[in-house]
Parts: C-alpha cells; sequence; structure tokens
C-alpha cells in the first residue's frame, strides 16, 4: 500500500516508517503536523493514512482534525488514528460519520507489530480496526460520574495552580516541572473535562470553574 505517516515524534515516525517499508509498503510521505499531512495527502494520493491525533502546534487534536478532514475530502484514503490513551470525544468523532476503512489504535499497540499491522491492513481494505480498549470504553455505560475525578494527581496540581491564577511558566516553576510538560498536563485536563474549543470562551476559565464549583 501506499502510505502517509503523520507523527510529531521524530523517533516513532522514523521506526514506523522503516516497519513500512521491511512490509513492503510504500511510504509517499512522513510529516510531523497536520497541516502537512492535508498536503502529502493531497500530493501524494495515499491508500491509508497513519496519523496521531496530537500534533503541533497546540499538540491537542490537530492530528484528528486532519483526519476529519481528509475522510471528508478523499473517502477513499484510508485512515488509521493512533493515540496516547483512549480519548472518547475523538473516537466518537471518527466514528461519527462512514466508518470504512477507519482505524483507532492507541500507541501501546503499535509494538504489538502484527496487531498494528493488521489493523493496518484492514483499513487499507477499507474495514474498521478498533483498539479492544476504545471498543470497551465506547460501548461502556455512561454514568454521571464527577469529571475531576478523571484527572491524575498531578493534572489537579496543576489545575489547582491555575485556579490560583498562575501562568504556565509560573506554574512550571511552582511545581518543578518543564513548561512544555505544564502544557500536557493542561490539554490533558481540557480534554478530560470535555471542553472544546468554543468562539468566546476561554478553555482556560471554564476548567478553572469546574474545578471551583465542587
Amino acid at each position: 500500500m501506499r502510505i502517509v505517516v503523520a507523527e510529531d515524534s521524530t523517533l516513532l515516525r522514523e521506526g514506523l516508517v522503516r516497519l513500512l517499508a521491511e512490509e513492503g509498503h510504500e511510504v509517499v510521505a512522513a510529516v510531523g503536523d497536520g497541516e502537512a499531512l492535508l498536503a502529502a495527502v493531497e500530493a501524494g494520493a495515499p491508500d491509508v493514512v497513519v496519523a496521531d491525533v496530537r500534533m503541533p502546534p497546540t499538540h491537542t487534536d490537530e492530528g484528528l482534525r486532519a483526519a476529519l478532514e481528509i475522510r471528508r475530502r478523499w473517502p477513499e484514503v484510508g485512515v488509521l488514528v493512533l493515540s496516547q490513551y483512549v480519548e472518547r470525544r475523538y473516537a466518537n468523532e471518527l466514528l461519527s460519520g462512514e466508518s470504512r476503512g477507519v482505524g483507532y489504535l492507541l500507541k501501546d499497540r503499535v509494538v504489538e507489530i502484527d496487531e498494528f499491522l493488521d489493523a493496518l491492513d484492514r483499513v487499507g481494505r477499507g474495514r474498521a480496526a478498533f483498539d479492544p480498549e476504545v471498543v470497551r470504553r465506547l460501548m461502556a455505560r455512561s454514568t454521571r460520574t464527577d469529571p475531576l475525578a478523571r484527572l491524575t494527581a498531578r493534572e489537579r496540581e496543576v489545575l489547582a495552580e491555575m485556579a490560583q491564577g498562575h501562568a504556565n511558566r509560573a506554574i512550571a516553576e511552582r511545581l518543578y516541572v518543564s513548561q512544555s510538560a505544564v502544557e500536557k498536563h493542561i490539554n490533558a485536563i481540557f480534554d478530560k473535562l470535555e471542553l472544546t474549543r468554543t468562539a468566546g470562551y476561554s478553555r482556560r476559565v471554564m476548567a478553572v470553574l469546574r474545578y471551583l464549583g465542587t
């Protein structure tokens, strides 16, 4: 198959390129952000795209949004999305349309080479391929729970610092972590609290209001 790989981690991207080449596939492009992914699909006419959900510049949902755009503009191209953990909102968005030729795998599954290649093959043949853990989460009966309970201890610490009005740089200094780590924690907080980008609203403020309301 002709494949485009989109992953901002150079190590993982090059590893995928080498694996796919060894399996006889043609990697027509390997890129690191959503815009480059769309350009590569337009120029290279691939059979399948393998894309990370989170890519530059914000490391939130650039890859997912690019995948949805590919599904809209080039429905014949299979899309296999990779994610660090189960993100139900993203999986639901991907499944809201035609599910043929679409897949969603946790990145841990990539090291299970046979499972990854099997999923890739199914997507390339127009079938669906979803990680068992993703399926379990999507099939689980939804219950009304405290959304803050989904946050890790570190994420709650970051949110508490946000509630005190500290900027990312100050939070990093106070928690003795890097600023990029703080930004990743904040993006995870937004995802777990299901705070989508909405014109006229600050997700940071909304997250703090959720915190203060508990």
